[in-house]
């Protein structure tokens, strides 16, 4: 044999890796697919109102409806992948995902629509906890890390992607079908997913399964409900009395939580959250860095897309493509961060956190004067997606890293549950921030959400300089 044959023989990825990738491409499809669809339905809404003829308050509720499920219930996803089986509850999640998907796009009133976008959120919620735990439990070392560098990559992109997709397939209006195609654009996808996940997830139940935990289970879930619905629909109704209600009894409840935790621990139960898991090095840390990185990166993502649509008038789908370079900077960064030897990865964190800032507020201070901020707003988004690639991808890895594989369920629903309840509460303050201005002087609100952004990028890396030094 000679030489060269013996060196691509050497070199050739062995099954068992190709079988890996191909498995790390089915779950990072639906972490797209789930994400796709948390702002896809945004840019169809006037089309839907339409369509449907209905109220303001219904319309909150069929844009609403997915988040407060999907935010809600990530943790018991995550439990249940851990009492059942990671494969089991991703593909009866996928499943739901996908018939709900079909449901959406059929419906006929706007009451199935809320319904089966609630279902969708249940669906996405089993889904996305046992990527997390399936990355963590199939993969080990620079393999793990790429896989994280990918599912941060897609997370970033996911968010983006979907006002480009939702505006294009709106605009197009195939067969005369107007907004449906967002919604069934899921089936095909889930399907071949499903195929696919079937032949290469692996097999088997955890070999020490976690016991349900009712008791946590119902009072997570009931103080998340008080937290993220007055979140989620408060700023559409000028804040209400209900919602003031709600979010101060959210508090209680998380004490509640708390203490039936303890409980369920000294009585030899497994708690949603362990202590143990919360100990572990650097998790909290990144769960904190990550929070005000995703709320500042939602709220940001939600008033920018506010000002160009309604105070410079841009189109839905003209307004997805000017995020370009923020897509391609946080795939950039994403997929290049490893490169940087990991001594220097906290200070990197922490370094990539002041690039985002510096790109927040370059954008604020670029739109001050009411114009588009010329080219040189493209190159501020790529700052700011660059710094974002740089955050997301190393604090995964940080978070996860001395987490022991048993508990890799309940350290990946910290992680999501805390990202996703980040990206409401962006949402709702910063988007308030700017709403509460806008109609009178758009230029100064999008300025002042900016540098409120941009303080919350700051936050993020004194929060980063707490992990820790070696992972």
């Amino acid at each position: 044999m000679s030489e060269t044959t013996t060196t691509r023989a050497a070199s050739a990825p062995s099954p068992e890796r190709h079988r890996s990738n191909l498995m790390l491409a089915v779950l990072l499809g639906s972490v797209f697919m789930a994400l796709l669809d948390s702002t896809i339905v945004n840019v169809a809404t006037p089309t839907i109102r339409v369509d449907l003829d209905t109220t303001g308050s219904a319309l909150q509720l069929i844009v609403s409806g997915y988040t407060i499920a999907y935010a809600t219930l990530l943790v018991t996803g995550a439990r249940l992948g851990a009492r059942n089986g990671y494969r089991a509850a991703f593909l009866f999640g996928l499943v739901t995902f996908t018939v709900a998907s079909l449901a959406c796009g059929l419906s006929p009133t706007a009451g199935l629509l809320i319904g089966a976008r609630v279902v969708q959120g249940i669906g996405a919620a089993l889904m996305m906890p046992q990527v997390y735990s399936l990355i963590q439990l199939k993969f080990e070392g620079a393999a793990r890390g790429r896989a994280l560098s990918l599912y941060a990559a897609v997370i970033g992109l996911g968010v983006v992607v979907g006002q480009v997709i939702g505006g294009v397939l709106v605009s197009a209006d195939l067969f005369g079908t107007g907004w449906r195609p967002v919604f069934l654009l899921n089936v095909p996808i889930g399907a071949v997913l499903l195929i696919a996940g079937l032949r290469l997830l692996p097999q088997g139940r955890p070999a020490q399964p976690k016991s349900l935990d009712i008791p946590g289970l119902f009072t997570l879930t009931t103080a998340l409900l008080l937290l993220v619905i007055p979140l989620v629909i408060g700023h559409d109704q000028d804040w209400p009395l209900w919602t003031t209600i709600s979010l101060a009894a959210s508090v209680p409840m998380f004490a509640v939580f708390a203490l039936t935790e303890r409980a369920v621990a000294r009585h030899g139960g497994d708690p949603l959250l362990p202590g143990k898991v919360l100990k572990t090095p650097g998790l909290v840390p990144a769960a904190c860095a990550n929070f005000f990185t995703m709320a500042g990166y939602a709220g940001f993502l939600f008033a920018f897309s506010q000002h160009m649509q309604t105070a410079l008038g841009e189109s839905a789908t003209r307004t997805g493509l000017t995020f370009a370079p923020l897509a391609i900077g946080v795939a950039g960064g994403s997929l290049t961060w490893q490169k940087v030897p990991a001594r220097l990865h906290r200070p990197m964190i922490a370094m990539a956190c002041l690039v985002a800032a510096v790109g927040y507020f370059g954008i604020g201070f670029a739109m001050r004067s009411g114009g588009h901020g010329g080219i040189g707003l493209l190159g501020l988004q790529l700052v700011v997606g660059v710094g974002m690639g740089y955050i997301t991808s190393p604090l995964l890895t940080v978070a996860l890293a001395h987490v022991n594989p048993t508990d890799a369920a309940d350290a990946s629903g910290v992680m999501t549950t805390g990202a996703q309840i980040a990206q409401v509460l962006g949402v709702a303050t910063y988007g308030t921030i700017y709403l509460s201005t806008a109609d009178t002087a758009a230029a100064d609100a999008i300025f002042t959400t900016s540098l409120i952004v941009t303080t919350g990028a700051l936050l993020s890396s004194l929060t980063a300089l707490k992990l820790p030094r070696n992972h």
